[in-house]
């Protein structure tokens, strides 16, 4: 009885996962700039791999394969949204801007007072 609710617990998981991977992907192939589509992978491509690392470690039923697939829960928790961050900071310093039907454009402030300022670490 448990097994079969185990078994049932994971195949839903499993397709709520992949649900959350084909938004991510629809939203690569469908948003209208890097930043919006870099959004749409890291949070929604994050979620859909928990989901199914959890699946795993509910179906799988071993202490040690399951202490592995929730490991990996953690480490995409804290590395994806950090590393998505980055990214989207090294793109608007490298030029790439926003779409022109943006609502804001929150570092235009920041980047033209560092560009105003000079390079950071340097004495002029």
């Amino acid at each position: 009885m448990i097994t079969a609710a185990a078994d049932y617990l994971a195949g839903a998981l499993i397709i709520v996962g992949a649900l959350f991977a084909l938004v991510a992907s629809v939203g690569l192939l469908r948003l209208p700039d890097l930043y919006t589509r870099m959004h749409a992978a890291s949070k929604a491509g994050t979620v859909g791999s928990c989901l199914m690392l959890i699946a795993l470690a509910v179906h799988i039923g071993e202490a040690a394969t399951a202490l592995r697939a929730l490991a990996g829960v953690v480490f995409f928790l804290l590395t994806a949204p950090i590393s998505a961050h980055l990214l989207a900071k090294a793109a608007y310093s490298a030029g790439y801007r926003m779409w022109q039907g943006a609502v804001s454009d929150d570092l235009a402030e920041t980047a033209a007072a560092a560009k105003k300022n000079g390079p950071s670490g340097t004495e002029g």
